[in-house]
């Protein structure tokens, strides 16, 4: 029972902090996120550390109606519109920032096996607070459609991007050990695992869509479908965010009927959402800020100008729109899930800086969560795209 009455501890703190955010024109998610700090174990402990763990199956369904919603947006009118621009900018945001971060990291003369690991991570970026963002706000326009499709390849990308540097530092730590070509495959193997099998899903979805017309039931349905593949991609070590937006992207592209079954799921995941980024921020720990010295400045420092150099960089070789060039790189600044799920990977390949690698991401997690949002909604108002 004690779990029940922490999820309600966490919906009321959603509703009073974003009633708050509202009055102060912040993003509903930047209010979550610090009501979450509030009441977690950091400061007012409403919310204990086992109670968080054992609600962590609210983080991995919210994450998987996310994957699945952005995976909506991966419409082939989309790509034959834009073609390959948000590709490359995907490639180059990720690339540009992991590359930053490795170089300063060695200039400043710190192991290179441990600052091409921390470096990788700095590709990966979390999509949820950004669509909390959007969806808020109703944001529309180029620079909107561009990060969705954007953050949704970003997952990939810092997928491969972290194998690579891993098979490099763990050359550099054991020189002669280990096949290359194999500590390589591993990313590209996990990838395919997850695309394949939510394209399956995809498909399979269709079938029951056409005996199950009412709402209610296939808002059964769409809980039944985005469980089903987190079971999957969780069984066979594939990535939930993958196989759900495999999943989106697959469905939305053979059924006639994708629009009002997205609406559908749109309706149903607000408290989810709300309970997922208050579970965030409780899950955050104030006490890793003064652990982080040197290392940590460079790495909070240099994604952050490695994320918005490599977007303009992209955006300007495709000829993308000014607004697109100048503001894109700004709302991809949140980080969270895929980057903590990276440290435990780390930790095999670099163990002597274990606790180095998790103080850092955590911290700068604690810093990108609670400080992007409001980056986001600053850029898209830029680019004209919010409108209050």
């Amino acid at each position: 029972m004690q779990q029940l009455m922490s999820l309600a501890i966490l919906l009321l703190t959603g509703l009073v902090f974003g009633r708050l955010m509202k009055l102060v024109k912040m993003p509903n998610v930047t209010g979550y996120l610090i009501g979450g700090l509030i009441v977690g174990p950091s400061i007012l402990n409403l919310v204990h550390a086992d109670a968080l763990s054992q609600l962590g199956f609210i983080s991995s369904v919210a994450l998987g109606f996310i994957a699945f919603s952005i995976g909506s947006e991966f419409k082939a009118s989309y790509f034959k519109r834009v073609g390959m621009t948000p590709i490359v900018i995907a490639i180059l945001e990720a690339m540009v920032a992991v590359v930053l971060v490795i170089a300063s990291l060695i200039a400043f003369g710190f192991d290179p096996a441990f600052s091409f690991v921390l470096g990788a991570i700095a590709a990966a970026t979390a999509p949820a607070a950004t669509i909390m963002v959007i969806r808020q706000y109703r944001a529309k326009g180029p620079v909107t459609e561009t990060l969705l499709s954007v953050v949704a390849l970003d997952d990939a990308v810092a997928l491969i991007g972290f194998g690579i540097a891993v098979a490099i530092a763990q050359m550099i730590e054991n020189p002669g050990s280990g096949n290359l070509m194999m500590q390589l495959m591993d990313p590209v193997i996990e990838i395919l695992g997850s695309l394949g099998s939510g394209a399956v899903l995809g498909f399979l979805m269709l079938i029951p869509l056409k005996f199950f017309h009412d709402e209610d039931n296939r808002q059964a349905l769409i809980y039944a479908f985005i469980f089903i593949a987190l079971f999957v991609s969780s069984t066979f070590g594939f990535s939930d965010l993958l196989t759900c937006m495999a999943m989106g992207a697959v469905f939305a592209n053979i059924s006639n009927e994708s629009d009002k079954v997205m609406a559908i799921a749109d309706r149903l995941t607000p408290p989810i959402f709300m309970a997922f980024f208050v579970l965030s921020g409780a899950d955050l720990k104030l006490s890793i800020l003064p652990s982080i010295g040197l290392v940590g400045i460079i790495y909070v420092v240099m994604r952050v100008v490695g994320k918005f150099l490599g977007a303009w960089a992209g955006a300007k070789i495709m000829h993308a729109s000014e607004p697109v060039q100048k503001y894109l790189g700004w709302a991809l600044l949140p980080q969270a899930g895929v980057a903590i799920g990276l440290t435990v990977v780390a930790q095999t390949v670099v163990p002597q800086y274990a606790e180095t690698v998790r103080a850092v991401v955590l911290c700068g997690t604690l810093i990108y969560e609670l400080i992007g949002p409001s980056v986001s909604k600053w850029a898209l108002t830029q680019a004209g795209e919010i409108v209050e």
